[in-house]
């Protein structure tokens, strides 16, 4: 029999250390972000240029359909910015994720002997840990294109003779692969994907390496190429860790804010790269009788109710069907199971 001292010891429950440890976030989050974004649904239903009013849903109703002049300069607004989110985001995750996961991959390929690994491995995520805001300035010294800031490719293409200047005025000519709407949202897009695809690469590999490896054992033994090792085991169990992929990379997404903002042309983002969360920075910062704090507040629900809805929706279309049929199954068995017990006294047989 187990001693007093022995079931003291076995009672005693470590899950309070757990609670301990997460303690810390849910306070900072209480005191510094529960506020604000409460405070964000009641901005949202007040006037603006100052007025703290309460003006019901015309915020909402001018962001979402417009009306007289000037809603619809901010209805016109909201819908550029949103879809130029979408295009930013769907532009770099596709890339990023297909680039993710050919080298996830290829680093856990057991018969796979890369020289340097690990080396590659940590070159791969170097960008995830420079800052968006390093970045952005970065690119955009190096792509510049306002007088101030002509960009080292304009200078250095200028000396081979591609890119010609204005001896009078002293400008430049513009790169051509990045002048114009697409070219700018496609560096912004590189910018984005160089950024996050080693982050990417790191999640899909811990996900690769906890499938069991007498399943690529198995399929070795039963003579299966390595396309059907891919489709047939590893992206099927990849699921779920790609659906929080999906789910994480969209809420950074539809945030995006540091790249479009700072990667501009003069001091001001462009129409092509602005994202809703540049539109509500602006709003925010308005003064006067320029200030639109409501229709800044009302763009930061609808932002969250939109990514609150694709987050559901991504969730549902990668749910593990499977795995709910037999849970359906489960549940069937054991109502069966109840009925039967119940035409005998109570007493199953």
């Amino acid at each position: 029999m187990a001693s007093a001292a022995q079931r003291r010891i076995k009672s005693i429950s470590y899950a309070k250390y757990g609670y301990i440890f997460i303690l810390p976030f849910f306070l900072v989050y209480f005191f510094f972000q529960l506020w604000p974004l409460i405070n964000t649904f009641i901005v949202s239903f007040q006037g603006n240029a100052g007025s703290s009013d309460f003006v019901g849903m015309d915020n909402y109703n001018a962001i979402l359909f417009g009306g007289s002049r000037a809603t619809n300069a901010i209805h016109n607004r909201f819908m550029s910015s949103l879809g130029n989110t979408f295009i930013l985001w769907i532009g770099n995750f596709i890339p990023q994720i297909a680039l993710s996961l050919s080298l996830a991959v290829w680093f856990t390929e057991a018969n796979l002997k890369i020289p340097g690994k690990e080396f590659f491995k940590i070159v791969m995520y170097l960008p995830n840990i420079i800052t968006a805001a390093s970045v952005a300035v970065l690119f955009l010294q190096l792509c510049g294109q306002s007088e101030t800031n002509p960009g080292a490719l304009n200078m250095m293409l200028h000396k081979i003779g591609i890119v010609h200047r204005d001896a009078a005025s002293g400008k430049y000519d513009s790169i051509p692969f990045i002048q114009g709407v697409w070219q700018s949202r496609g560096v912004v897009m590189f910018i984005q994907t160089w950024m996050w695809f080693g982050n990417t690469m790191i999640m899909l590999m811990s996900g690769i390496q906890g499938i069991n490896p007498s399943l690529f054992e198995a399929a070795s033994i039963d003579g299966a190429t390595a396309g059907q090792v891919f489709r047939k085991i590893t992206l099927p169990l990849l699921t779920p860790i790609m659906s929080y992929t999906l789910v994480t990379s969209m809420i950074g997404g539809l945030q995006m804010f540091d790249i479009p903002f700072l990667y501009n042309k003069d001091g001001k983002p462009g129409e092509s790269v602005q994202t809703i969360a540049v539109m509500i920075f602006e709003y925010f910062h308005s003064v006067g009788k320029e200030q639109k704090m409501g229709y800044a507040g009302a763009a930061s629900v609808l932002l969250f109710f939109i990514t609150l809805a694709l987050g559901i929706l991504s969730l549902y279309i990668s749910r593990d069907k499977d795995e709910i049929a037999k849970k359906k199954q489960r549940k069937k068995v054991a109502k069966q199971l109840k009925q039967e017990s119940k035409q005998f006294g109570g007493f199953s047989i």
